[in-house]
Order: structure tokens, then sequence, then C-alpha cells
């Protein structure tokens, strides 16, 4: 379980290709309501769940939603087409016409759909808005750090992680993902999630600027010269800075663990590493305390408004799935043809 897609400060992101490239099968599922395909979607992954190990693709667009689903056993992914990449080897799987249409006329329907568009560029504007406001925070932290004293943080982080591995003679592949995005729901993450498939993790802790994706890049640089293959999770804030390298084979994690997923060890190989405490100078907090809550106070608002921004535009989106109408048979005739036609085949 993870997302692909976000709703960030740089706008609608999608980091769908990664994850499916090196598949044999890719099916884009094709039909205009995101409610009957997110339907299909947890059918089939109900079916197949007991079989094989399935990879849940949740969606940008609210827990009720899903952007598909991945069985590498198979090396088959289903991927609705609004997200699906660009790919040779991609087939369509059309159910435009397994259900009825009935409501909106379709003046109706074309308002509700650039109603839906315009709200959710707002939405956008204010998160782009916020993050540059954010930037100040960064600045402030990054005038009364120890570069070498967080350079000194990584390369023991390093040298532990990587003491009993040997180096493979092969190119790694880095899965690019989110473990959280904005949503009309709010805020979501998957986190715990994640922190119970690896036996190690360091909850990184720390202020903005304090070094915390950087310290990741540099995990990541070095997991990747030994050529291991890992899961590299995008910040959901600013999708240019990472929030976490997940690295199976040394089942180990290391993530951003500060507001809105701040985290903290609940067992045995779990630990906090604070960059604060470790490399910026002691009473920075206090000295800029005036001006860090302005600035926090500040980008929050945005932040604030972008998301209710989202949770307007999900009610155009409501009124547009509310149009299409269909059954349970309807839904089992087309996850049955799926499954013969596809899956199993």
């Amino acid at each position: 379980m993870y997302y692909v897609t976000g709703n960030t400060g740089a706008g609608f992101v999608n980091f769908i290709l990664s994850n499916v490239e090196d598949l044999k099968k890719v099916y884009m599922l094709k039909h205009a309501s995101q409610r009957f395909k997110s339907t299909i979607l947890k059918q089939l992954i109900t079916e197949l769940e007991g079989k094989y190990s399935v990879e849940v693709l949740c969606s940008s667009l609210g827990e009720e939603y899903l952007d598909g689903m991945i069985v590498r056993e198979k090396s088959i992914a289903i991927i609705t087409d609004d997200v699906a990449p660009e790919l040779k080897h991609i087939q369509t799987i059309d159910v435009s016409q397994a259900i009825n249409i009935d409501g909106p006329t379709e003046k109706e329907l074309t308002t509700n759909k650039k109603n839906y568009a315009n709200q959710m560029e707002q939405a956008y504007e204010q998160f782009k808005t916020g993050l540059r406001i954010h930037d100040a925070l960064e600045e402030i932290f990054i005038g009364e750090m120890d570069f070498e004293q967080a350079d000194l943080v990584a390369e023991e982080i390093i040298n532990n992680l990587l003491k009993n591995s040997t180096r493979k003679n092969k190119t790694a592949h880095i899965y690019r993902r989110l473990f959280g995005t904005n949503t009309p729901d709010g805020s979501v993450n998957i986190v715990p999630h994640l922190l119970d498939r690896v036996n190690n993790s360091y909850f990184i802790k720390g202020r903005a600027g304090t070094g915390k994706s950087t310290l990741m890049k540099k995990v990541l640089a070095a997991c990747k010269e030994y050529g291991l293959d890992m899961e590299l999770y995008h910040c959901s804030f600013d999708p240019e800075s990472i929030d976490m390298v997940l690295v199976p084979e040394l089942n180990f994690c290391i993530f951003d663990s500060t507001d809105p997923h701040a985290f903290y060890p609940e067992r045995e190989g779990q630990k906090i590493v604070d960059m604060y405490e470790k490399t910026v100078k002691s009473g920075t907090d206090e000295k800029y305390a005036s001006q860090i809550e302005k600035v926090k106070k500040n980008y929050k608002g945005y932040m604030k408004k972008g998301m209710q921004l989202l949770k307007e535009a999900d009610t155009y989106l409501e009124k547009i799935e509310n149009q299409y109408l269909y059954t349970t048979g309807d839904i089992e005739r087309v996850t049955d043809k799926i499954l013969h036609d596809y899956i199993y085949k």
C-alpha cells in the first residue's frame, strides 16, 4: 500500500512509471467514472489477496478511490487511465460501456468538470505559496547549522547500515512513491504500514532546513552504489525533497518523522536521530522564536486554505460521479471478465 500520485506544493505529481516500467503486462483501466474504476480494482484485490502479494495504489482523490494494483509475482499491473504512464507495451481495458449514465445534462457535466478543475488549481496555488513561505524557515536553521557534524551523522548511519553488505554487480532500481498526500479527507499517510515491513527504522527529527532530506539522499546514494533496490518516498509538500528511503534487502528504513507525520519508536530496532540537537547551534529556537512562529502561522494558513479547496473540489467530483449508475451485477461481470481475460490468462 502506497501512493504514486499527490497534491503538492508543486501541483499534481505522478510517480507511477518507476513502479510499473519493469513489468511484463501493464493494463490501463478506462472509464469516465473514478468510483467505478476504484470499485472494480477493490473487487480484483479482494479476489487476488489470498493468492498473491498485491500492491495497492492509494489515490490522492480520497480514501474511497484507488489508482491501481500491482501483482509482481505475475508481473502485472492494472492502473486507471488517469495515472497511466506512456509505455509502448501498455494495453487498454475499456469498460466505458459497462454502466449507464443518468442525471446531469452534458452542460451540467461540463460545468462540474470545469468547477472541479478550477478548485484543484486554486488549491495547488495555495500549497505553492505555502511552500515558498516555508522556505523561510529553512533559511533560519541553515544559517545556524554545523554541516560537518551533519556529514558525520550521515557517515555513521551509512556505515552501520552497510557494514555487512557486499556490492552487487547490478544497477539499483529505485521505486519512486509517496507515503501520503493532501486529500479531501485531510493530510493522510500510511507510515505505520511501511514501518511494519522492516525491523530497523531511523525516525529523523529536526526542523526545516536541518538536513533531514539531505541525510536521506546520502543514504540513497550509498545504497545505490551497492546495487540495492530501494523505495524512495517523496515529500507530499515539496516533492523535490525526500521523506523516506526504504531498503527491503536490508530490512531498513529512514524517514522524516516530523509534523504532519510525526511518529515515535514503539519497539526494538526503532531509534530517533534528532538533527536539531546534533547539528544546530543551541538556543536557535529561542533566538528566532518570534520569526519562526510568524512564518509557521503564515504558511499553515495557506495550507489550510488549500485543504479547504480540495474539499470544495470534491463536492463537484461527487456531482460528476453521481451520474453513473451501476449494480453489484455490473461490478461482478466486469471483474470476472478482467480476471479471466487478463489476470489468469
